[in-house]
């Protein structure tokens, strides 16, 4: 039974981006912070300090771990990070463990695409056919709406911070978005799309979401089998191959665990989570929901709702997880697209202004506070940066200012184009979005590299430790200390670090604690040196300790 499809579609609205812009946009998204940022803590530390520890030769490739503290989940994020720091040893560590990642969040991007296109191809997602034609040709209209899911990805905030770390969380994202393309190729690229099936649940596996890829594997079997496309249906036997294998090279990493943390709290914090964290793509997602609703059923929505629901379901259970959630990010950037041929203008309008003024804002406050870093003014800019940062010194460098100048004043030139007369392509109301959250990573990453590698990493904490250990420390003990603390310890530190021994077993003639509650106390045989915490933290101190000389 054929459908009407909501989807009305001009044949001068179906014109894609041009090539070119597109792949600066991405460029302008991908590339800033991987060169010259630290790694940041929490997540990002922590994972970069499991593959040092593989690559520097202080664990083994089967078993990666900080001070002694083994490695929980899959494996395979840091087996990367570690081959990569190996094949570029000419590059910072942090830099070559982060190449690949960049490289991955590139493909995530450039998989959402290809998902969207062929989805969009299929017959019930085609546009209402003119009486007198002019309506837009299939292929035109593919591109565009795998235009708008591209934005619609790109401007989604959750990603912004996530999407550049070196965690495990990334490696899900390709898994994800893998799956979905499988999903979304099977009628048009038999072979394409079953290597990407068998490669998406053992990629989800092996990065620690196992459970996950069984919850998307069983949906997948069951979208698959009801296709009315022969060629998905064939999908079946590759999906319970897939399934096994995925299976297999979990259970030695130890992948499997309980997760699952929800109270009653859970589902006010997971809905304000939402809220921001998949903005903009989630309210085009429900849009599309709605317009769509006569076709839950075909390839075009289903995909995306299998593919983002059992994320969602995930992160609610997780006790409002971000990191679960971010993996709903893709398939609800291809759901959102499809709200885009049945957009209003008034709602259209209203995207746009909130964008531009929005970002716009952003923008100025981060140059003001650059020009308070670089100038002097506006003054209580300055202050406000000097009470938040002790002890920080600007730096200025002629090649992020440039960047920042260009890219500022592209955002200018993209508001000036959006506000002309150009109405008609229907990815022009995620235009703004996209670009305004590009602009903010681009001046994030140059302008506010220097401050925010000083607030973000624990670099400043690792100098302020060592300035009260002797210039030769056998090891450090530091039991119950955070593991991405542990982690710049160790390698941005260079000390040898254990905690897995409490302190009075320990034969280290050096130790680190956090402070508790009221006046520090050395512990027997012990001596307190100093009490130090980062500079940007008002909380959260250390004891720095030794052991009193014989």
């Amino acid at each position: 039974m054929n459908l009407p499809t909501p989807a009305v579609v001009a044949e001068r609205s179906a014109h894609p981006i041009p090539r070119w812009p597109l792949l600066l946009l991405c460029a302008a998204y991908v590339l800033p912070g991987l060169f010259g940022r630290d790694p940041w803590r929490n997540a990002d530390l922590s994972a970069f300090g499991f593959m040092a520890s593989i690559a520097q030769g202080h664990a083994p490739w089967s078993q990666p771990a900080i001070a002694g503290i083994p490695a929980e989940g899959g494996l395979l994020p840091y087996w990367i990070g570690a081959l990569f720091i190996k094949l570029l040893p000419f590059l910072e560590p942090s830099t070559a463990a982060r190449i690949p990642f960049g490289l991955l969040l590139a493909a995530v991007l450039a998989l959402v695409w290809y998902t969207c296109l062929h989805l969009a191809r299929t017959e019930a997602a085609q546009p209402v056919a003119f009486a007198f034609g002019g309506e837009a040709h299939a292929v035109d209209y593919a591109r565009a709406m795998a235009d708008g899911s591209l934005l619609a990805l790109i401007a989604s905030i959750g990603l912004l911070r996530l999407g550049h770390e070196t965690t495990p969380e990334i490696l899900q994202l390709v898994g994800i978005s893998l799956l979905m393309y499988a999903l979304a190729a099977a009628p048009f690229r038999r072979w394409k799309s079953r290597l990407a099936l068998m490669l998406s649940l053992s990629v989800l596996a092996t990065s620690g979401a196992p459970a996950v890829a069984v919850a998307l594997s069983v949906g997948a079997l069951w979208l698959s089998h009801r296709s009315i496309y022969d060629e998905a249906r064939k999908l079946v036997p590759w999906l319970l191959g897939a399934v096994l294998l995925a299976a297999a090279v979990a259970w030695p990493m130890h992948g499997w665990a309980w997760r699952i943390d929800a109270n009653g709290r859970s589902l006010w914090a997971w809905m304000r989570l939402v809220g921001w964290f998949c903005w903009p793509a989630w309210p085009l997602a429900l849009w599309s929901l709605w317009r769509w609703r006569g076709h839950l059923q075909r390839r075009h929505v289903s995909v995306p709702i299998l593919t983002g629901a059992i994320p969602l379901v995930c992160s609610l259970l997780m006790d409002a997880d971000d990191r679960a959630l971010l993996l709903a990010l893709p398939p609800l950037a291809v759901l959102a697209s499809f709200a885009l041929p049945t957009f209003q203008r008034s709602a259209s309008a209203l995207l746009d202004w909130f964008s531009v003024f929005f970002f716009s804002a952003g923008a100025i406050f981060l140059w003001l506070y650059y020009s308070a870093l670089q100038l002097g003014w506006p003054a209580k800019f300055l202050a406000n940066v000097r009470r938040l940062a002790q002890g920080y010194q600007p730096e200025f460098g002629w090649l992020t200012f440039v960047t920042a100048v260009l890219g500022t004043l592209a955002w200018v030139w993209l508001v000036r184009w959006r506000t002309a007369r150009h109405r008609h392509a229907i990815w022009k109301s995620l235009a703004l979005p996209a670009g305004g959250v590009a602009l903010s990573w681009l001046l994030a990453m140059t302008l506010g590299l220097h401050p925010l590698n000083y607030a973000r990493s624990n670099s400043p904490l690792v100098e302020r430790v060592g300035a009260h250990l002797p210039a030769q420390v056998d090891c450090i003990a530091a039991p119950g200390v955070p593991l991405h603390v542990l982690a710049a310890l160790e390698f941005q530190g260079r000390w040898k670090v254990d905690a897995t021994q409490p302190l009075e077993s320990s034969s280290c003639h050096a130790g680190l604690i956090a402070q508790g509650d009221g006046a520090p106390v050395a512990p027997a045989g012990w001596r307190v040196e100093a009490i130090v915490r980062r500079p940007t933290d008002r909380t959260g101190s250390f004891i720095v300790l030794q052991r009193p000389a014989l």
